[in-house]
């Protein structure tokens, strides 16, 4: 018989169910709903991205074609990073489905944080190679964050080295692309229409603010004022950004080499699932392991969270002492 996990979260855009088989790692199911935001928001109020939540994950169980009275585990971010007192209510609605669920079928049921699910969906594939010295990059539209990270007994110990002290590289480019007219979440769109549009001129940027923690809430203003001001294409100012951002996260990966060791650089979040900012970071940092998830697990999944169970049963059985 067939023993699956079942992986739930709910963050702040996007609902996501996943089934694993516990014993090959096989990816049974990945339903996803990103949250509707209105045109021209920048993003949604907690209780409303819940009430969509609510809505989301019942038609997204129902369409998981397996027998799930074999669920043996029900695993789910129940915040959004594992630290004393981090909290969103996005993520209640996750763990209430999920322990109702567990509660039912009489299994076992778990938390993580939805930061060690982006963690694991990184080392999906690698997860027995890679338990130490790794540089973790977080970057969405609700964190940039600069993870020293280690395998623990339950999921992964997480510190954070550097990051933004301010708004993060996905609000970064949700609120520029808003202004250019983008749905949201923008990135995507964005990238599409760089992929399209050719006229790119070079544009000269202020420095970076900071060094293993930057600010960027300034650069929002310079981009967005950039664009109104018509005086380059629109491909060259998102352009210029994606540049940016890239020259960013080599800023801070330079800064924080300087007070501690890692071998490794995962990169994940929805921003790491932008091809240009991956081929521009991944270039200038070829003295490191570096690990993209792919670019269905950049974004927000449950995928990790499946596997989080799963990884932490082989590292248990087989970790030295």
């Amino acid at each position: 018989m067939t023993d699956y996990v079942l992986g739930i979260d709910t963050s702040a855009y996007t609902t996501s169910v996943a089934l694993t088989d516990f014993n090959t790692g096989e990816v049974i199911a990945d339903k996803r709903a990103v949250l509707s935001v209105p045109s021209g928001k920048k993003g949604l109020r907690q209780q409303d991205a819940v009430f969509q939540h609510l809505k989301n994950f019942c038609r997204l169980y129902e369409e998981i074609e397996a027998e799930l009275k074999n669920i043996k585990v029900v695993s789910v971010s129940s915040k959004p990073r594992n630290v004393e007192g981090s909290y969103m209510p996005v993520f209640t609605v996750g763990q209430g489905y999920g322990k109702t669920i567990a509660g039912t079928l009489d299994c076992k049921y778990l938390e993580y944080s939805h930061q060690e699910n982006h963690i694991a969906a990184s080392l999906i594939n690698q997860y027995k190679k890679l338990n130490n010295n790794i540089l973790a990059i977080h970057m969405s539209g609700g964190t940039t964050e600069f993870l020293s990270v280690s395998k623990a007994h339950k999921g992964y110990n997480a510190s954070i080295e550097g990051g933004s002290k301010d708004i993060t590289f996905g609000q970064l480019v949700d609120r520029v692309g808003t202004i250019m007219e983008f749905p949201f979440p923008c990135g995507i769109y964005m990238e599409k229409y760089l992929e399209n549009n050719f006229n790119i001129e070079n544009i000269k940027v202020p420095a970076i603010s900071g060094e293993s923690y930057i600010n960027l809430s300034g650069m929002e203003n310079y981009y967005s004022n950039l664009y109104l001001s018509g005086k380059y294409s629109m491909e060259s100012v998102i352009n210029s950004l994606f540049r940016y951002i890239s020259d960013c996260i080599l800023h801070v990966i330079n800064s924080i080499k300087q007070k501690i060791y890692f071998d490794t650089v995962i990169l994940a979040g929805g921003v790491a699932s932008n091809g240009m900012i991956r081929s521009l970071v991944s270039e200038k940092l070829n003295q490191y392991k570096v690990i993209f998830p792919t670019k269905e697990n950049s974004s927000d999944n449950a995928v990790g969270v499946s596997f989080l169970p799963i990884i932490d049963r082989w590292y248990n059985e087989n970790k030295t002492h």
